[in-house]
């Protein structure tokens, strides 16, 4: 009868390589010590979600876009990760929210939609995690941000009611849109912003998508500027209550088109001016605001440079706090408060960003001493000549080469968005009756 093989897994280290010499003839053969075997694991025991208490919150998080394929999770594979499925692996790891049960089964909320490349300052979300009742709260953020990747932190937690939803309770969203002055005419854009303030169509001012079945494109601005943020850099500040699809960026296309020169701040009245039984009046007396009732094509701004900026929600909402919201904050020997771990990250990642910053100058530097020439936009007009290339700006450094420019409202326009959604609302109903038909059919057989 073959003798029953020895059990390895349980030998020490020892045992293991006496073994090995017993095999290659150059020792003899002794005995494992039961002294050094491993102990047996004790099994793992399952964390039941059932059994802990969970409690409604609100996270803000900030995160750089230019890492993430947007924030919204995808069900189909992207080329790169999404900000809420890897919010959700760290809840999941920290295990504050069920794996099993997914978005669906913590009541997950998202405050406002951005697009791949597009950054956020203050997002929201709010969820149902698991909580310690009895005993001080979970340090939120500080176990999340252990985990997360560097490109996303969270800034502060709030206990909400079960009411709370981080969508529909939020009050106003504010976006920032950064852009380089160089070669603008700064006070024609801001000309063109102050016509965006109050309640207006901007059916010509987003990407329409028949999938939504959106109707109604009518949105209030509350706040419209573009201020200094320093000698190279401008920002165009927008809040509002709620924003369309691409909005901000279709905005600032045609804010760009009007400070390169190519367009009068005007051509802005004459977008939102899409209603024809409700005309919107010309803000100047020498103006002629025409009628576009539908979408004249151009291309958007680029997302880089788009940050939302802040959430907002009423003060008896939400209650923002830290770690250091409910313990005393650290203060070195003279007195002077101590930054915390977030605020180090985050200020080392801006020095990096500056120091980045300071070589593409200076390798932009090095560049001219052998390429002479403007690297400013050369402000075009409807008119190019003898070859001359326009280069239109579209944000984050980028811009769009063309050796003619056709104004905007003398451009090719999209059909009526009312036809769009009809067409594809039907073509969904028959792909749904076509869908049904096979089933039946199957069942049949």
């Amino acid at each position: 009868m073959a003798a029953t093989p020895p059990a390895y897994h349980d030998w020490s280290r020892e045992d293991l390589i006496n073994r090995i010499l017993v095999l290659e003839g150059r020792a003899r053969p002794t005995p494992p010590s039961p002294s050094l075997k491993k102990p047996p694991k004790r099994p793992v025991k399952a964390f039941d979600f059932r059994m802990q208490p969970r409690r409604k919150i609100a996270l803000k998080f900030c995160y750089a876009g230019e890492h993430y394929n947007g924030l919204a999770i995808q069900s189909d594979p992207t080329p790169l990760p999404t900000v809420e499925a890897v919010i959700f692996d760290a809840l999941s790891e920290t295990r504050l929210v069920d794996r099993g049960a997914g978005m669906d089964g913590c009541g997950w909320s998202r405050c406002g939609r951005t697009d791949r490349g597009v950054s956020a300052a203050g997002q929201v979300i709010s969820l149902h995690v698991r909580t310690l009742p009895s005993r001080p709260e979970l340090n939120y953020v500080d176990m999340l941000n252990r985990v997360l990747p560097s490109t996303i932190r969270i800034l502060a937690w709030s206990p909400v009611s079960d009411s709370f939803d981080a969508r529909f309770s939020c009050a106003f969203r504010h976006y920032k849109y950064f852009f380089v002055p160089s070669g603008l005419d700064i006070d024609a854009m801001r000309d063109a912003t102050q016509r965006l303030l109050g309640e207006h169509d901007f059916r010509n001012l987003c990407k329409l998508d028949p999938s939504k079945q959106i109707t109604n494109f009518r949105r209030v601005i509350s706040r419209a500027e573009i201020s200094s943020v320093s000698s190279d850099m401008m920002v165009f500040d927008l809040i509002g209550t709620a924003f369309l699809y691409n909005q901000v960026r279709h905005i600032m296309a045609v804010l760009f088109l009007i400070g390169g020169g190519l367009e009068s701040p005007s051509v802005m009245s004459s977008l939102l001016n899409a209603d024809p039984s409700h005309p919107i009046p010309a803000l100047k007396t020498d103006e002629a605001i025409e009628i576009v009732a539908t979408k004249p094509v151009y291309q958007m701004a680029d997302g880089l440079p788009l940050v939302l900026w802040d959430c907002g929600y009423r003060p008896e909402d939400v209650d923002w706090q830290t770690p250091l919201s409910s313990a005393e904050p650290r203060s070195d020997t003279e007195g002077l408060l101590l930054p915390t771990i977030l605020l180090q990250h985050l200020e080392s990642t801006r020095q990096r960003s500056l120091i980045k910053s300071t070589l593409d100058e200076y390798f932009l530097k090095a560049a001219l001493s052998y390429h002479p020439g403007s690297v400013t936009l050369a402000r075009g007009s409807a008119a190019v000549h003898n070859g001359q290339v326009l280069n239109i700006p579209i944000g984050g450094g980028k811009y769009r080469r063309t050796g003619a420019y056709v104004p905007l409202l003398k451009r090719e326009r999209n059909e009526p968005i009312e036809e769009t959604n009809e067409r594809w609302r039907l073509a969904k109903l028959r792909k749904t009756e076509a869908k049904a038909g096979a089933e039946d059919a199957v069942e049949e057989e």
